[in-house]
């Protein structure tokens, strides 16, 4: 028997959506799809932190005002089966194409557990969100984010997803349990190549080899309620000499001893975390990274009210040793220092667009600043850039 069915993605930027459903002896299967369109302007061609968006592929870091249409549409189909109201099995699979030509994925995992007991999520997909960016329309920055990128000479905005997953080069396996009605903890455990964080295999200029796989354990504990939702989290790399690169004296020198902590907090104002464009909605997020030659922390706040969000993200850059022998050519950091990243985006939701209530168009533009001393070479560098999103359910 097929029926429509009406259910909701999750997140502050959802909203509900039909899908077509199907009862299988086995269970349910439920057939979605999600169309993200994006026309940009921005001062840089690539996106240091997205680039799996752009359309353009032989983009530089040092070429200037990018003029691009990119996104991707996605197809989802769920799998879902319940015994007993009790147990349960299940599976997520999102195959997408994007503009750029290419055919990539966004989750594909297998799950089962003991409904309001235990859980267990293997594969690909994004564990907690210990960053959440509210109306997340349009931000880059003067730097990296760790989605499967590190640019070399670039300063780095960590917010905890080193550990969180959906990896090229990898795949994890997750343990939840909730507990007193509105805790939940949660560990996850990704499993990957960890030298292929660092674009062109270079980090603080030294060549990086890799030796074996890397473990990143990442344990979350949350408490939500209707109007409130905290969590704090770690995540650390347990395999010792996964990577790293030999000095002149031919000794090896492990750069993969990484360790991260975290906190987030939010707060929305009707007391429903699925009220759409209404209300309230305050994120407040801290992130620290303890690395090999490095220390970074992060803190970002983002308010959404109505159909107006706006964020500011601030990043300290502690980078303790750089190769003298290597300078990055396209890169704005070239040696050892401390370094400052400044970011503010806005956006503005259209919704309902055509009196249809599964198309929105969004607004969103941002400017980023990384800020360093004068000894290290100019000043600053800024990147900006604006985007009108087209977003479709189906």
């Amino acid at each position: 028997m097929k029926k429509i069915v009406i259910f909701s993605l999750i997140g502050l930027s959802s909203m509900a959506n039909a899908a077509i459903e199907w009862d299988t002896p086995q269970g349910k299967l439920k057939l979605y799809g999600d169309v993200e369109i994006n026309v940009d302007a921005a001062s840089s061609k690539q996106q240091l932190s997205s680039l799996k968006e752009s359309a353009e592929k032989k983009n530089k870091p040092a070429d200037k005002d990018r003029w691009d249409i990119n996104g991707r549409i996605l197809i989802g189909l769920d799998g879902y089966r319940e015994i007993n109201d009790h147990n349960f099995a299940g599976f997520v699979v999102q195959p997408l194409a994007d503009l750029g030509g290419d055919m990539n994925l966004d989750d594909a995992a297998f799950y089962f557990g003991q409904k309001q007991e235990w859980s267990i999520k293997v594969g690909r997909y994004e564990a907690y969100d210990m960053f959440p960016l509210g109306q997340d329309t349009f931000i880059e920055y003067s730097g990296n984010t760790a989605n499967d990128i590190y640019e070399d000479g670039f300063g780095y905005i960590y917010m905890m997803k080193e550990g969180r997953g959906r990896s090229k080069n990898g795949g994890s396996i997750q343990l939840n349990k909730p507990f007193l009605n509105n805790f939940n903890f949660e560990v996850n455990a990704l499993v990957n190549n960890g030298e292929k964080m660092f674009n062109k295999s270079t980090y603080h200029g030294y060549d990086i080899e890799k030796k074996k796989n890397v473990v990143y354990v990442r344990p979350v504990l949350s408490w939500k309620n209707d109007s409130f939702s905290t969590a704090i989290a770690a995540e650390t790399n347990v395999v010792k000499n996964a990577y790293g690169y030999y000095d002149n004296n031919g000794k090896f020198r492990d750069q993969s001893q990484r360790t991260g902590y975290g906190a987030t907090f939010s707060w929305n104002s009707e007391g429903d975390w699925s009220a759409e464009n209404k209300g309230l909605k305050i994120n407040t997020s801290f992130a620290y990274m303890s690395a090999k030659d490095e220390n970074d922390m992060t803190i970002g706040t983002d308010i959404i009210w109505e159909k107006v969000g706006l964020g500011y993200y601030y990043a300290n850059n502690n980078i303790k040793k750089f190769n003298p022998e290597n300078k990055i050519k396209d890169g704005h950091i070239n040696s050892k220092g401390k370094y400052k990243i400044h970011t503010v985006n806005a956006s503005y939701l259209i919704d309902n667009v055509l009196d249809m209530d599964n198309f929105n168009i969004y607004l969103g533009a941002y400017w980023s600043l990384l800020d360093r001393n004068k000894s290290h070479g100019d000043n600053s560098d800024d990147r900006y850039g604006a985007r009108i999103r087209f977003k479709y359910f189906y």
